[in-house]
């Protein structure tokens, strides 16, 4: 399985995808040198039901993952159009999702498409998983993905009358793929040395480099005392980010006014701390230390063009450029550790990483209205003094 050719990207960026529903493709021989008769018409309702997602950054890459790996295995290696698909190919998907050929796994993140002569071509270094140790194992969470967006898609081609019954919904036993848990899974956080070493390199990288640099510390910044998710600081046809969304009210208080999961509007209280961020940031872009009621300049923005930022893999980058650099200085002073761990953070995790800090010391109902959070049960999943205290009952205990 593993000599098998890796495949292309058959989706673009959510930037540069076109319109499916204005732009219908007519073939498919730019990505595929074979596939089957009925693979451009699966290919159209796969972007019609992808570019439906558009309006959220974090779903639209969520679903055109899932949606893009199930394609490649159909075409490449079940060799069937979505029409044939039973309930026996979708346990056999997850059985080659479980273990996909190492030709399929890359070892780093790389750009789906690439500009050539003023046209969008598929980068051949893309793969569709990505592992640092060239293994890949999908976690619990992926898995409960897979299954999700797949059922979602599947009734969809429902709705569109292409076909009769959803295949996932037929199974009988997921649990033979997915464990149910005792308990709520452990958070994915940084650790206080971590965030330490990470936002120092933010700081140290603004001081050497602030027309640069200003920006990606104020990003760190906002994505951990804010809890941000990454879709909330960049313009999509959903939300538009401004420096407006800091607002004063009559009581001398700043909120961030931002739209977040599920299209959901929340107030975030703003710190002195965060404000002060807010403050530095600004004036080295040429602004007042404090925005104007209703003012239009964009939370975050480009350093070429004008206008914000549009893509989540910018910000991506710019975040993991802290967690790079932070890695290499734990490694200098003998932290081998704690750089080994950090190589797995991913940007969610200071929104994680944030919550978890501020429910040691707020009202936990404080921090679930200024996350978004749709129950205090959520934010208890943060708070580890029932976890600590068991762990501390335990220590201990007798063998003989």
């Amino acid at each position: 399985m593993s000599k098998i050719k890796p495949p292309a990207a058959f989706f673009d960026t959510l930037e540069e995808m076109p319109n499916p529903f204005k732009e219908p493709l007519q073939s498919l021989d730019h990505l595929l040198s074979d596939y089957p008769a009925d693979a451009i018409t699966d290919y159209q309702h796969a972007s019609e039901f992808i570019y439906s997602y558009r309006g959220s950054p974090d779903t639209f890459s969520t679903y055109r993952r899932e949606i893009e790996h199930f394609l490649h295995w159909c075409w490449l290696v079940a060799k069937k159009s979505l029409h044939q698909i039973v309930r026996q190919d979708i346990e056999d998907y997850v059985e080659f999702a479980k273990a996909p050929p190492k030709s399929w796994i890359g070892q780093k993140n790389v750009t789906r498409y690439l500009n050539k002569d003023g046209h969008r071509i598929p980068n051949e270094q893309w793969r569709p998983y990505v592992s640092p140790s060239n293994v890949y194992a999908p976690s619990q969470p992926a898995l409960q993905s897979l299954f999700s967006v797949l059922s979602s898609f599947f009734n969809f081609l429902i709705q569109e009358s292409q076909l009769a019954a959803n295949p996932v919904s037929q199974l009988r036993q997921k649990s033979k793929f997915l464990r149910k848990q005792q308990t709520h899974g452990k958070i994915r956080r940084l650790s206080p040395l971590q965030w330490e070493f990470v936002i120092d390199a933010a700081e140290i990288l603004a001081a050497e480099q602030p027309e640069l640099h200003e920006r990606t510390l104020f990003i760190m910044n906002a994505l951990f005392a804010m809890y941000l998710r990454i879709s909330e600081l960049v313009e999509t046809p959903r939300w538009q980010p401004q420096m407006g969304h800091f607002q004063l009210d009559q009581e001398g208080n700043w909120w961030f006014v931002t739209v977040g999961k599920g299209n959901k509007e929340r107030d975030i209280s703003v710190s002195d701390a965060m404000l002060n961020a807010l403050k530095r940031y600004r004036l080295s872009r040429g602004l007042s230390a404090l925005p104007r009621p209703g003012e239009a300049s964009p939370l975050i923005h480009k350093t070429r063009g004008k206008g914000g930022i549009t893509s989540t893999r910018q910000i991506r980058g710019i975040v993991q450029g802290c967690f790079d650099a932070a890695a290499t200085k734990m490694r200098q002073e003998g932290f081998e550790g704690e750089a080994e761990r950090l190589g797995d953070a991913t940007v969610h995790w200071l929104r994680h990483t944030g919550i978890s800090e501020d429910v040691k010391h707020r009202p936990r109902e404080h921090v679930r209205d200024d996350a978004g959070h749709g129950s205090s049960a959520i934010t208890d999943r943060y708070i580890d003094v029932e976890r600590a205290e068991r762990h501390a009952s335990a220590r201990q205990k007798q063998i003989r």
